[in-house]
């Protein structure tokens, strides 16, 4: 049987991530995060976005267990992303400094090169400066992502969030993941949002949807879809794609190899 052992890709291909929760969320809290490294390294990718909400238990997020996870990642020629479902900003509009402290604590403690947020409940006001007083001296940089509904995924919210960041002086102090699928949750086109917003992208999450409200699911996109290659053609080839889809469970291995030679070159 003929064994996978990566893939290598053009100078200027774009550099590509698998995200734990491709291998499905029961089996990455089952077996861990570890358990997938090597898959991750064998299909070729440069980097594994660590999902927060897939530790099986609280113990995962100790600093020792993340720097553990993280010589590992690198140890297998990986870098990391750091996702943790918390949000930058409350339901009131604040910032919320002590859930972003925390957050970017446990990035740096894995290495990783991004922590990713949500956006939250975002009423206008950055609060720029305290955002960069609190990221002062990590590592980690921040992205925030857009999500699925109301509250965080429309276009106006991001261009309302980095025009505010701009008039606090703090333009730099964070950048955007860009999530192609969580656009249809919120009832928004991607190509506008990509037009839109592109400047701020520094990440990628790829993913199509299917179905309809409560029923809707990711994808894989389709490597023929008109309107996944127009938002390509607009993000910065400069930001890594992550695979943010199932893959399959019969065949991992050579999906995720698959795919990861397909998002490098797209």
């Amino acid at each position: 049987m003929l064994k996978i052992t990566g893939t290598h890709h053009a100078a200027g291909d774009v550099e590509v991530v698998v995200v734990a929760s491709a291998f499905g969320p029961q089996a990455v809290r089952r077996a861990g995060h570890k358990a997938w490294i090597e898959t991750v390294g064998l299909a070729g990718a440069s980097g594994f976005e660590v999902r927060r909400e897939l530790f099986a238990h609280e113990a995962e997020a100790s600093f020792e267990a993340l720097r553990a996870l993280g010589a590992a990642i690198a140890g297998r020629g990986l870098w990391s992303v750091y996702s943790t479902p918390a949000t930058l900003y409350r339901e009131d509009g604040e910032l919320d400094a002590m859930t972003l402290a925390a957050a970017y604590a446990e990035a740096d403690a894995l290495g990783a090169r991004w922590v990713k947020l949500q956006l939250g409940g975002f009423a206008g006001q950055a609060d720029g400066e305290r955002i960069g007083r609190v990221g002062a001296g990590r590592r980690a940089r921040l992205v925030v992502e857009n999500g699925q509904g109301e509250r965080d995924g429309t276009i106006a919210q991001f261009v309302a969030l980095f025009s505010a960041l701009e008039r606090d002086g703090a333009a730099d102090t964070l950048g955007m993941t860009f999530d192609i699928g969580n656009w249809d949750w919120a009832g928004e086109e991607p190509v506008d949002a990509a037009r839109a917003l592109a400047p701020y992208v520094e990440y990628v999450h790829c993913k199509s949807s299917e179905g309809h409200g409560a029923r809707r699911f990711p994808v894989a996109p389709k490597a023929d879809d008109a309107a996944i290659r127009a938002v390509f053609s607009m993000l910065p080839r400069t930001a890594p794609r992550g695979i943010e889809f199932p893959l399959a469970e019969q065949a991992v291995q050579d999906d995720a190899t698959r795919h990861v030679a397909w998002l490098a070159a797209a």
